[in-house]
């Protein structure tokens, strides 16, 4: 590996990724792969492999982790944030201007809306199957997803989705506790161990303290930074997973109504970027561009943190079978979290009637097997909307 370059140069590179990486977290890293990897040779081919493989291990948006890992390996701390805001920003810059156009128009009962509804459709849709076939292939943990998607729909409480991820885990713990891993290569990083225990007491301190500060008065955006650092720290399997967690969030407390969350999460789709940045588009309906960045930092802050504090230790946490078993668990449970979501809120608030049906089936169709970039089937999605209002 090459020495430090200037923060400046990381920057742009990951503005450039920021402004092109369309199609969700695993092209993501088929892009960071193209651009850090084989054109500027910023890390090796094993050390890349072995930080995908810590970032999908770890809760939060694994593509944002991955460049903040990259960042951090190239230029320090302060180039795992100058990645960081150079692959976000551009997609929270677009999804803030959305929600200023939804408000500033009044655009809720539009028929493109409407049409953003039915691609969320398809797109979660989609996520359940390719991950159901990844994560649970097998009897155990397809059993696992099914009673995770019960418990979500029968007891819809931000608190369940805790207790469904930390069950999961202890079940995968106990079936897996003899999984077999093959020899990984080693992995090196530059920091030290005790900037990374600062960082885990942080990310801890923080999950554990913004509830009883938020509790303890009535100031709302310390209740907000709780809800997205919450939410941040325990999505399991990557951004579609936060859809339930944030809508547990946001919509009981009465801070944004339905029809508005699952109108900004089919826009969200439509933008390059990280999914988490769908973070941005509620705060900025909650509260302008305050709300957004109150939002955004909530949610990708643990990411941040949990990078940082766990990269130096991966490299022998990871040959642990028992770790493995509980995340393979975790997954599993993820897959009936998200099964969950696809009925309620997506489908109940979407699909109202055959033809709403049909579109969601053509916007699969083009999705899956045709294999149409995201940005097209939205675009097709919201026109098709608008011409359902004629039908």
């Amino acid at each position: 590996m090459n020495g430090r370059k200037p923060l400046w140069e990381v920057l742009l590179v990951s503005t450039k990724l920021g402004l092109t990486s369309f199609g969700g977290p695993i092209a993501h890293l088929g892009y960071f792969h193209e651009e850090y990897i084989r054109r500027r040779q910023w890390m090796d081919e094993r050390s890349y492999a072995d930080l995908v493989a810590l970032c999908q291990f770890l809760p939060g948006p694994a593509s944002s982790q991955v460049g903040i890992g990259i960042g951090v390996m190239r230029a320090g701390l302060l180039g795992g944030i100058a990645a960081w805001i150079g692959f976000t920003l551009p997609s929270v810059i677009a999804l803030v201007l959305f929600a200023y156009l939804l408000q500033g128009f009044d655009l809720g009962n539009a028929g493109w809306i409407h049409g953003l509804k039915l691609v969320a459709v398809a797109i979660v849709a989609h996520a359940v199957l390719g991950m159901g076939q990844k994560l649970a292939p097998d009897r155990n943990r397809a059993t696992i997803a099914i009673l995770a998607a019960t418990i979500a729909l029968l007891w819809q409480t931000a608190v369940s989705q805790v207790f469904i991820i930390v069950a999961a885990g202890l079940v995968g713990l106990y079936l897996y506790r003899d999984h077999h891993m093959t020899e990984l290569p080693e992995i090196r990083v530059p920091i030290r161990r005790s900037v990374a225990l600062i960082c885990l007491l942080l990310f801890f301190g923080f999950l554990f303290v913004l509830p009883l500060l938020r509790n303890g008065n009535s100031i709302h955006w310390l209740a907000v930074f709780d809800s997205f650092y919450r939410a941040g720290s325990l999505v399991f399997g990557g951004g579609h997973v936060v859809l339930p967690l944030l809508e547990r969030e946001v919509v009981p407390a009465g801070w944004l109504d339905k029809d508005d969350f699952l109108a900004g999460y089919g826009a969200a789709q439509a933008v390059p970027g990280p999914l988490f940045t769908f973070a941005a588009y509620l705060g900025a309906m909650m509260g302008g561009w305050l709300g957004a960045a109150v939002a955004t930092i909530g949610i990708f802050l643990p990411a941040f943190l949990l990078v940082i504090g766990t990269l130096p230790f991966w490299d022998s946490l990871r040959r642990k079978p028992a770790i493995q078993g509980a995340l393979a668990g975790i997954n599993a449970a993820v897959v009936g979290i998200l099964l969950a979501a696809l009925y309620d809120p997506i489908w109940t608030r979407s699909i109202q009637g055959p033809i709403d049906f049909a579109l969601a089936s053509i916007l699969f169709l083009m999705l899956v097997f045709w294999k149409t970039p995201p940005w097209v089937v939205v675009i097709t999605g919201a026109l098709g909307g608008v011409l359902l209002r004629f039908m």
